[in-house]
């Protein structure tokens, strides 16, 4: 067999969400180290905040939000899709800039730009060039925002790793992955919803075009009056909450598997909310409790539900959670409260706390990768290609 012609270069999903299970067990984990002084800081040009913030939206994120793109977009417009060595290729460009994160310092200014900047330039260009040269093709219209959201990622990059626009930076990537995140949760939970309960849930075009575009206009938080952009976070909010109070929650909730994805629903609610009042709470109780409300409430919580889903239905396999999938998800759900209530309730072992989160995400995603990377790994079990 031919490199490329490998199982795992056949779809996106296979590189990336096999990336994403390594990176997911990984980098918190390093980083908790790092925070509590047990590790040194990479030895990167940039400093250890901005080296975590980065590889966590940068890499983890995006390898799971790049994963999903590359096989979403070629079923969004019936095209074969990106494998092969276009696949390898990306999934390489991504190694090199998790290497010049951590190594970068002693390099050469061209060549660290060159491993920071390769990857997501790269992926962003093809998925674009695939919405865009099949568009009349594209079963959703919306995804115009993905055209939109898609190059603001470059943007966001370069200002989380600027020293004097690092807030600004994770601000606009936290932005633009819950725009994302509500574009795609808009999409699926009405397939589960169907496909397990049998139900309708509330799918109004004008609401759910305002929330989008409510979605995209936060992405400039960064530029807008304080102001200005919490009366717009508390709209979004109250439209998130309005249109939940129509999706079946209380039949969602009642499974783990979609469970967790309501639940991540609530974490970009609740994440909106604190930002809004963030001016009028104090400062030593806020902290970077909004940015981590999404992480791991939003982030922390759909992601492994996705990679169950993906891995399983586009293996040929049927898609059913088992019990260590559950187990997976329930370990997100103890990070979850270590890492945004433990800390409320106890700020006094703080860093307790934080290892515990840290050692939550670390079993969710050890039994994730020890489930499907066999399996990405693997041909499909139905004899299909891909």
């Amino acid at each position: 067999m031919k490199l490329f012609d490998h199982p795992l270069w056949l779809a996106g999903f296979r590189p990336f969400f096999a990336l994403a299970c390594l990176s997911g067990l990984s980098l918190p984990l390093l980083w908790v180290l790092i925070y509590g002084g047990t590790l040194v800081a990479p030895g990167g040009p940039v400093s250890g905040l901005q080296w975590h913030a980065h590889e966590m939206f940068f890499g983890f994120g995006w390898a799971i939000l790049g994963g999903f793109l590359l096989t979403s977009t070629k079923n969004w417009v019936q095209v074969r899709g990106y494998h092969g060595a276009a696949l390898c290729y990306l999934a390489c460009t991504w190694g090199f800039e998790r290497i010049g994160m951590a190594l970068g310092g002693s390099w050469p200014p061209l060549l660290f730009q060159l491993s920071n900047n390769l990857f997501l330039g790269s992926i962003v260009a093809m998925v674009l060039y695939t919405l865009i040269r099949y568009r009349q093709q594209d079963a959703y219209r919306d995804n115009a925002f993905f055209l939109v959201l898609l190059p603001l990622f470059l943007i966001a990059k370069h200002l989380l790793l600027s020293a004097d626009h690092y807030q600004a930076g994770w601000t606009m990537a936290l932005g633009l992955f819950r725009l994302a995140f509500l574009v795609m949760l808009e999409r699926t939970l009405s397939q589960f919803m169907k496909g397990v309960f049998q139900v309708s849930i509330l799918r109004y075009p004008p609401l759910d075009m305002a929330i989008k575009l409510l979605g995209l206009a936060l992405v400039f938080v960064p530029a807008l009056p304080p102001t200005l952009a919490a009366a717009l976070a508390l709209l979004l909010a109250a439209l998130l909450l309005g249109r939940f109070a129509y999706w079946q929650p209380l039949r969602g909730l009642s499974r783990i598997d979609i469970g967790v994805m309501y639940l991540g629903y609530l974490a970009i609610v609740a994440q909106l909310l604190l930002s809004a009042l963030e001016p009028w709470l104090h400062p030593a109780w806020i902290g970077a409790l909004p940015l981590h409300v999404f992480t791991f409430g939003a982030m922390g919580l759909i992601v492994p539900a996705m990679i169950v889903r993906i891995s399983r239905g586009h293996t040929g396999r049927k898609v059913v959670f088992e019990a260590a999938d559950k187990a997976a998800l329930h370990l997100m759900l103890l990070g979850f409260a270590a890492r945004i209530l433990l800390p409320q309730l106890d700020p006094a072992h703080y860093l307790r706390w934080l290892h515990l989160a840290a050692g939550a995400w670390f079993g969710c995603f050890a039994i994730l990768a020890w489930r499907y990377i066999p399996m990405l790994l693997q041909a499909r079990i139905d004899g299909k290609e891909h």
